[in-house]
């Protein structure tokens, strides 16, 4: 994934995980309803937000690594 100088905030990440939330795995989404509880650095937000984008169009092996890393994330906030 190419670095982006933007920095998202919450309601981005929100937004970009409920479009992209029909194509998580199931039990990822209680993660998110955790991770949202919570105040994050606005570095998190960036890297959550750039492993949501176009999730639904990553090849499977790509998808295999972006929930990898979202899960070591989201279990560790």
């Amino acid at each position: 994934m190419s670095e982006c100088k933007l920095n998202h905030s919450l309601e981005d990440v929100k937004s970009k995980y409920e479009s992209q939330a029909a194509f998580l795995p199931e039990d990822m989404k209680d993660l998110f309803k955790q991770f949202f509880s919570k105040e994050h650095s606005q570095e998190l937000l960036n890297e959550v937000f750039h492993l949501l984008k176009k999730y639904d169009l990553a090849p499977s092996e790509e998808k295999s690594e972006r929930n990898n890393r979202l899960y070591l994330v989201l279990k560790n906030v």
